[in-house]
């Protein structure tokens, strides 16, 4: 009797506490604004009790049933030169000549259509479509297919590799776009919606729940600026490019991949947060590309070790390495060993926080830094200036460790400069590999920075753009065979990608 009556006082103190549970929606005016702008809508939402199961269970089909309207399975095609493997290629190109190779061009070669698949989201009324980069990049073709079944041709507006977003439109009116919500208000342990396209199309505009696992997630190798918002909910591929929905409603996030052993999910999704998918958005809709501020310094995190070394505590600021010529740290007294603590009031608790800042500022506007050397502390004002190709290029050789997802390392054009810096010949090669990630499978298999690329899969590599090429028809999974350079020997390499 004693233990029932204690069960019996959990189950109504439970069901008190959560009548009074209040997930702040209500879905009786309209919520989505169908004006063509990018602004934060307030939404109407009113409070919405939840009395019973069966009202929070109404809660979340509600949610689904506003978001889906606004989510697209995009289709895209790409033709490509297929190469029809022979018996003979095994022999190599001493007997191309022999065996009909005519003007450097395989007679074994023949266009096919490659086909893929992925999921966007409508934020306008009048047809600008939110997505990933990696869904439409290098297709011919793009089309989307909307909730009600129309299949609508798009064309790309404008993409950014370096956050893995892109813009497409459809000559369309009247679409039914989502509110773009804030992501920096989004907390940990929120409930939020996944919706997509995983794994085909007859599995269109899939729901999926979860929570927020984590924010600011970087160095994930995904992206050259990373901010990801982590989820559990389940995102497969196919899902790419669709929206991340808060219990407003609204969008907080575009679904870009997934941490995986199996290729298959496992609760570590990753999503773009809404704040900086708008930013991009807006600068590709209005002027075609995306412009970025520089600061030119090298940074890097502050471990254990450093950190004790310096009297600072680990993941506090960021440490400057080199302080390029003529840059606006280099006028406004930056130097190599500052550890730069604030950016414009707020903590820099990594360099990817302070990259991203720095990145998000508009060109020419002035920022304040506080800045800790030698023991003390200082405050500077610098103003930023837009990143150059040129910028862009030095900053990355030093301080950027992404490299192809892919392949597992980058590698780049060996020019005069670039040579000297590596103590490489000049006329050694044309190609040579500048960064390569330590877990990757071309690390284990032995490819080293600095190794010169020579031949890719038997094909001869003889400028960077015939590097670029070859490279762009590899696909997960398959065998990379190179022959490299190293220390004036040449040697093979092979590995799966």
């Amino acid at each position: 009797m004693k233990y029932l009556l204690l069960v019996f006082a959990g189950i109504a103190v439970g069901a008190l506490v959560f009548s009074n549970v209040e997930l702040n929606l209500s879905f009786n005016g309209s919520s989505f604004s169908n004006r063509p702008n990018f602004a934060t809508a307030t939404s109407n939402i009113e409070n919405y009790p939840v009395q019973s199961l069966k009202s929070f269970n109404e809660a979340f089909v509600q949610i689904a049933e506003s978001a889906t309207p606004s989510v697209v399975t995009i289709f895209t095609e790409k033709t490509v030169n297929q190469r029809v493997v022979s018996p003979f290629d095994f022999f190599g190109s001493p007997f191309d000549d022999f065996f009909g190779m005519q003007g450097g061009v395989a007679p074994n070669r023949r266009k096919e259509v490659q086909r893929g698949l992925g999921s966007g989201v409508i934020v306008t009324d009048d047809g600008y479509i939110l997505t990933n980069n990696h869904v439409i990049d290098g297709a011919d073709t793009v089309y989307i297919r909307t909730s009600d079944n129309r299949k609508i041709a798009a064309k790309v507006i404008g993409k950014d590799p370096k956050t893995d977003l892109a813009v497409i439109k459809v000559d369309q009116k009247n679409l039914k776009p989502i509110i773009i919500g804030d992501s920096d208000k989004l907390r940990v342990g929120e409930w939020v919606i996944a919706i997509g396209s995983p794994l085909g199309e007859n599995l269109a505009r899939t729901v999926t729940q979860g929570i927020v696992s984590a924010k600011g997630r970087a160095n994930v190798g995904l992206a050259d600026y990373e901010d990801f918002i982590q989820t559990d909910a389940a995102i497969n591929p196919g899902n790419s490019g669709g929206p991340l929905v808060n219990i407003n409603g609204e969008l907080v996030g575009i679904n870009t991949a997934i941490a995986s052993r199996t290729g298959g999910f496992e609760g570590i999704g990753f999503a773009v947060p809404s704040n900086m998918a708008k930013k991009v958005m807006t600068s590709l809709i209005t002027t075609g590309k995306v412009t970025r501020s520089y600061l030119g310094v090298t940074i890097q995190d502050i471990d254990d070790n450093l950190a004790k070394a310096m009297n600072l505590k680990a993941g506090e600021g960021a440490l400057v390495g080199t302080v390029l010529d003529g840059s606006p740290a280099a006028k406004h007294g930056i130097k190599t060993g500052d550890v730069i603590l604030d950016f414009n009031g707020a903590k820099v608790t990594s360099s990817a926080v302070l990259r991203n800042a720095i990145a998000s500022q508009s060109p020419g506007s002035t920022v304040k830094l506080r800045v800790f050397r030698d023991g003390s502390t200082l405050l500077v004002t610098v103003p930023l200036q837009e990143q150059a190709a040129k910028e862009i290029a030095s900053a990355r050789t030093e301080t950027d460790d992404s490299v192809s997802t892919i392949l597992g390392f980058r590698a780049e054009e060996l020019t005069p400069e670039r040579a000297q810096k590596l103590k490489l010949q000049p006329g050694a090669g044309k190609v040579v590999i500048t960064a390569i990630a330590p877990a990757s499978n071309a690390y284990r298999a032995g490819l080293r920075g600095g190794d010169l690329v020579f031949s890719v899969n038997k094909r001869d590599v003889r400028t960077y753009a015939e590097y670029n090429a070859l490279v762009k028809l590899a696909k997960k999974g398959d065998l990379l065979f190179v022959l490299i350079g190293r220390g004036g020997s040449k040697m093979y390499f092979a590995f799966n990608l």
